[in-house]
């Protein structure tokens, strides 16, 4: 009678509610993924990408067993999904837990990289699949899909090689690695939307310039759009905070609706939600994390991290599960044979790709420097490891090519299920292999006794009494070893715009007061 009973009221479950199984078992797989993460968490070798792939894959397994071989998935992924719910936390967190001090000292290093990188990457990925593609038998592509091709190709993920390097021993190779991280996510998701915007019927000689124009007015705008909205929240929190009037919960919940309506503005006005809610983190990391109790500051940067950590999880385990989809398998064009040679052109243009803009890059910002006094230069070991932690695909890759070749998770054409198959293929290999690489190539490159020595050598920025460089520095903080700096030209503009906003900012929007700060 009792099983009778369970048995009815799952179906009936199941009958009105057809997404509850679903969901709860793939909740229940995050949990596990959780847990094994923090098995692992002193083991450098597996992260949490590459934990979630396997989770992923083992799951995909039993479902295809279970469904008698129709389908490896447990929900359908949904690129709008991503974009609307899921982007949005990743990147504000980046912002809000930028080590300002780095990233703003080593800002057109990072740029460039980030920038003009992804540009240098997308034209030799677009136009070596476009020469190759059809040397190998695929075809059907459109010009749109290879300019979508090499934007989808140029987003990094990585997030393997910076859970390896040492913070305090390699302070500019984890600025640099982590700096471009964050922008290369951006600025390849406006290059992406401002590639969807050609009109390629009437492409013509003045194409590349318009491409060029409408990234840097979305680039731009989407910025000023950023720091308006961390201002402003700022501003909010600063007058609400006096007294004993303060409320946790109400702190925390106006800094991330307030972020997240960044986002959606910059959606509605057709700009760049990334680079907006980028920009809004790290003035609200600024100004507002002053503004608010100490306890709000820390439950803010734990609640950041978890949602990142489990969106982050959420793709890597839909790619597991998706590398089991016999239905695209089925549909596309390209054999197993064909495929594996296709992500293989595509694996081989993303290792050229890259070392084109980080090689050349480098030595420019080398050179650039060579009269600013800067600590340490970018040595040909920190080139390669910067190559190499942006081999690695993930998530953005992901969602850009479901965007660009499915629709909602499902497509029929051939041709383009090829293409998310391959998307599959890659993120899975340069996900695994060369994030097992990752370890034994860093620790070679950079022996840990040497590269900690040379930690302490570097002017005991890190010695005990100094500033504690955290996500709640100032955005140009200097140190008592930086004061030699100041005094060169380079870092002039740091000086006056430290002057202008301990004058005029702080006082209006929050922050530390100048007497808590080391004198400039």
């Amino acid at each position: 009678m009792g099983i009778a009973l369970t048995e009815l009221l799952s179906i009936e479950l199941a009958t009105e509610h057809p997404q509850v199984i679903p969901i709860s078992v793939f909740i229940a797989i995050l949990c596990l993924c959780l847990v094994i993460g923090h098995l692992l968490e002193e083991n450098r070798w597996v992260n949490e990408s590459i934990t979630a792939i396997l989770v992923g894959a083992v799951s995909g397994t039993v479902i295809l067993l279970t469904s008698k071989g129709k389908s490896s998935h447990i929900l359908v992924f949904d690129e709008e999904l991503f974009f609307v719910y899921l982007l949005p936390p990743i990147i504000f967190n980046a912002g809000f837990q930028v080590k300002k001090k780095k990233f703003f000292h080593n800002f057109l290093t990072i740029m460039s990289f980030g920038v003009i990188g992804v540009f240098i990457s997308t034209t030799i990925i677009s136009f070596g699949t476009w020469w190759l593609f059809p040397k190998l038998g695929f075809k059907g592509l459109t010009a749109r899909d290879y300019l979508a091709i090499g934007t989808i190709f140029s987003s990094t993920d990585t997030v393997c090689t910076l859970q390896i390097l040492h913070q305090d021993e390699t302070p500019l190779l984890y600025s640099l690695v982590f700096g471009e991280g964050v922008v290369n996510d951006a600025t390849s998701v406006v290059l992406f939307n401002a590639v969807q915007k050609i009109h390629f019927e009437s492409i013509n000689g003045l194409t590349a310039l318009r491409v060029l124009g409408n990234f840097l007015y979305l680039f731009s705008t989407s910025t000023i759009l950023g720091i308006g909205v961390g201002l402003v929240t700022s501003f909010v929190l600063k007058t609400l905070y006096f007294g004993s009037r303060h409320s946790t919960t109400r702190e925390l919940a106006i800094m991330v609706l307030m972020a997240y309506l960044s986002y959606m503005l910059a959606e509605l006005f057709s700009l760049s939600g990334i680079l907006t809610v980028f920009f809004c983190g790290v003035l609200m990391s600024h100004y507002a994390s002053y503004n608010v109790t100490e306890s709000s500051r820390i439950t803010s940067r734990h609640c950041f991290y978890s949602s990142l950590f489990q969106v982050k999880t959420f793709i890597f385990l839909y790619v597991g599960t998706d590398a089991l989809d016999f239905t695209k398998w089925k549909t596309s064009s390209l054999s197993v044979v064909g495929t594996l040679e296709v992500s293989s052109v595509i694996t081989a243009l993303v290792l050229l790709g890259r070392a084109a803009f980080v090689f050349p890059l480098s030595v420019f910002a080398n050179f650039t420097n060579r009269n600013t006094q800067r600590s340490e230069s970018i040595t040909l070991k920190h080139q390669v490891i910067i190559w190499w932690a942006g081999l690695m695909r993930g998530a953005v890759s992901i969602a850009l090519a479901f965007k660009q070749f499915t629709y909602s998770g499902v497509t029929l054409d051939p041709v383009n299920a090829a293409m998310v198959t391959n998307t599959t293929v890659v993120v899975l290999f340069t996900t695994l292999v060369f994030g097992f690489l990752t370890k034994p190539l860093v620790n070679y490159l950079l022996p840990h006794d040497a590269s900690h020595n040379t930690g302490n050598n570097r002017g005991k920025r890190s010695a005990p009494g100094s500033p504690k460089e955290d996500a709640t520095l100032p955005l140009l903080s200097f140190d008592e070893s930086s004061l030699l700096l100041i005094e060169q030209p380079v870092y002039t503009i740091h000086r006056y715009w430290r002057k202008f906003d301990d004058t005029y900012m702080r006082p209006v929007f929050g922050g530390p007061r100048p007497l808590d700060q080391p004198e400039c």
